[in-house]
Formats: C-alpha cells, sequence, structure tokens
C-alpha cells in the first residue's frame, strides 16, 4: 500500500489506521486459537472477554459506572427510532421530541406510529440550519420523555449543552458524536449510537440505559424489541455482531490510549478551529450552512459561490487524496467530517485545499 487517504465519508467513516493493523495482524488466528475473530464462536471465553472489555471500557470512558446498561446490538440507530417508544412510551402519556434534522424527523415519524407525540421545537422552517430555544415550560406534563438528536449530520449543527429536562428523561441518539469530547454523559437517561462514526465500522449499535429507568419500560413486547431482552443476557441473548464489536474494543482502548475523552476533545477542537477560523476568514468566499451558535464539531457544512467550483473543490480534494467531501445529496455543497480517528493532519490538508482555492478563485 503506497498511501492512506484522508477518508472524511460521514459512516462508514475513517478507523485509526492503529486499529487497523492491529486487526490485520490478528485476522487469521485470533490470540492463537486457529480462527479468524469472523469465526469465533460468541459463546467462546475470548469473545466473552471483548464483549466485556468493551462494555467496561465504554463505562469508565464515558463515567457511566454501573448504573447504566451497555448493549451492543444490531439493526442501526434507526432501528432505535421505533425500539424506544416501544419500551417507554406508555399509554396516556406524551413523547416528546427535539426536531433538528433529517434523523429526528425520522425518529419522529416512528414514534407517531406507536403513540402519542409532541414536537417541543424544530427548526424546520429555517431548513434546520440551527438548534431551536426551548425551556421546560414547553415540555408536556404526561411527557415520557424528551428525545434530542445530539449532532446532525446532513445540516452541519449540534447541541452545545444539553437540556434541563428536571424528573424528566432525557433520550438522545448520539450516532455522530458519542465520545468527541469529555462530558457528563449522565445527564441522559438513554442514548444510542451507529457505531460506524466515532467508534467503529457498521454492524453494531450501542445503547446505554440507565438502570432504574430499563426496570420501568412496557411489558410484553416482542422478545426482540425488548430492551431486557438484551440487558439480561449482555447482549449475547441471540449471535451479536462480533467483528463489530471487536473492532469498537480496539478503538475504545485506542481513545483511552489517546488521553480518554478529554484526549480526544483536545485534537477534535484544533480540527474544528482549524476549519472554522478559516470559513470566518473568508467569509466572501465560504459560506457555511449552520447559524454559528449551533456548528457541528464533527460535521462542517458550507457553500462556495457556486456549484462548479464545489465540484472542482470535490474533484481537486479527491485528486490530492481528500476523499468524501461532497454533501449529502439533499443539500449539496461541501461536508467536512472530523470524527475522532481523523487526524489534525487531514483537517490540515483541507486547510491548505481551501487556501489554495482563495487563491485561484476568490
Amino acid at each position: 500500500m503506497k498511501y492512506r487517504v484522508f477518508n472524511f465519508n460521514p459512516g462508514p467513516s475513517t478507523l485509526p489506521l492503529e486499529v487497523l493493523k492491529t486487526v490485520q495482524r490478528e485476522l487469521l488466528d485470533f490470540q492463537g486459537t486457529g480462527m479468524s475473530i469472523l469465526e469465533i464462536s460468541h459463546r467462546s471465553t475470548q469473545f466473552e472477554d471483548i464483549n466485556n472489555t468493551a462494555n467496561s471500557l465504554l463505562k469508565d470512558l464515558m463515567g457511566l459506572g454501573n448504573g447504566y446498561h451497555i448493549l451492543f446490538i444490531g439493526g442501526g440507530a434507526s432501528s432505535q427510532f421505533s425500539n424506544i417508544p416501544q419500551n417507554f412510551l406508555k399509554q396516556g402519556m406524551t413523547a416528546n421530541y427535539i426536531d433538528t434534522g433529517t434523523w429526528a424527523s425520522k425518529a419522529i415519524k416512528e414514534a407517531e406510529k406507536i403513540g402519542n407525540v409532541f414536537v417541543v421545537a424544530s427548526s424546520k422552517g429555517k431548513n434546520y440550519n440551527y438548534i431551536p430555544d426551548f425551556t421546560s415550560k414547553d415540555f408536556t406534563k404526561d411527557a415520557a420523555y424528551v428525545h434530542i438528536t445530539s449532532n446532525n449530520t446532513i445540516k452541519g449543527t449540534q447541541f452545545q449543552c444539553l437540556p434541563d429536562t428536571g424528573s424528566i428523561p432525557l433520550f438522545a441518539d448520539l450516532s455522530s458524536d458519542i465520545c468527541s469530547k469529555n462530558m457528563n454523559y449522565k445527564q441522559y437517561s438513554l442514548f444510542y449510537a451507529g457505531a460506524q462514526k466515532n467508534l467503529g465500522p457498521s454492524g453494531v449499535t450501542v445503547v446505554g440505559i440507565r438502570k432504574e429507568v430499563l426496570e420501568n419500560n412496557k411489558d410484553n413486547l416482542p422478545t426482540m424489541v425488548d430492551y431486557n431482552t438484551h440487558a439480561k443476557k449482555n447482549s449475547l441473548f441471540n449471535t451479536p455482531p462480533v467483528f463489530a464489536i471487536y473492532i469498537l474494543k480496539l478503538v475504545l482502548e485506542w481513545i483511552k490510549n489517546n488521553g480518554g475523552l478529554s484526549g480526544i476533545e483536545k485534537v477534535n477542537r484544533q480540527k474544528k478551529d482549524l476549519i472554522y477560523n478559516l470559513l470566518d476568514s473568508h467569509s466572501d468566499f465560504f459560506k457555511p450552512t449552520a447559524e454559528k451558535n449551533s456548528r457541528s464539531w464533527m460535521n462542517i457544512t458550507f457553500r462556495l459561490p457556486s456549484e462548479e467550483l464545489e465540484m472542482k473543490f470535490i474533484s481537486e480534494g479527491a485528486a490530492n487524496g481528500l476523499i468524501g467531501l461532497k454533501g449529502h445529496r439533499s443539500i449539496g455543497g461541501i461536508r467536512v467530517s472530523l470524527y475522532n480517528a481523523m487526524t489534525l493532519e487531514g483537517a490540515e490538508a483541507v486547510s491548505e485545499l481551501m487556501n489554495s482555492f482563495i487563491k485561484k478563485y476568490g
């Protein structure tokens, strides 16, 4: 292999090179078993150790302690859109949602099939380019939970601080920014995330649930929908996504070895500041699509003066090993995804491309 490109795809996204080398080294013979991790039984002691280690690492990194169940399940984050209301939206109660983009609106649509839903606030009227304001007074009195999507990959927005929901459980889709910074994750009663952006490959979804919250979920649920099914069996009720959990464990070890969430946050802050400072310094040429007080650390979205220039930016980037800079098909433009495994050098390479475009076309 001559070189690796900088992969800015929004998911599946780039993985740490150190992790990929470990996978390569262990792929044919995992820990002397004579089998690949792709072949190993999920009932084996080797996989039990992987599963338990990943569970403990995630709890430790996020500062959760023993008050949470951590589940590793299939189906993607999108499956949780319906699983959550099936488990927690009881009759006579209302699920409260904040509508901040495509994935939030999809979660709302699924919940509406299960029971009563109230949209507390929405930024749809301005094409989801900001995080709307709301207070606890806006929640319904019969709220079962409040659901947010912490980061919006398509529109490039992110909650800058968590809402105060008081005694109402706060649920969150953290798919795009889980473990990207040091924060109090105990504020969430439930969180979930597809691993394929910050934690590993596609195929495994992380679900964290406060234990006392799970004790009060609904009865008589379909077996695979019931979170208790997976919690009681330590995510081993059925065959889990073994390979994806194995890589997730390696990524969590990589995070720990790089200073934990504080170390990851430091680098992520440098990356996003580098790009946003350049955007703000040349606002007559680069047009960020998200309002300044709602900007995402993970997905930086902007437009150039013309679609023709945007296509040149994307093609020149690809020619120089910068892959995946095209904005989502629904909005176009440019999207720079700076997930955990994207290096500072990758962000610097994007800034060099931006500077060259300013000189040539600005």
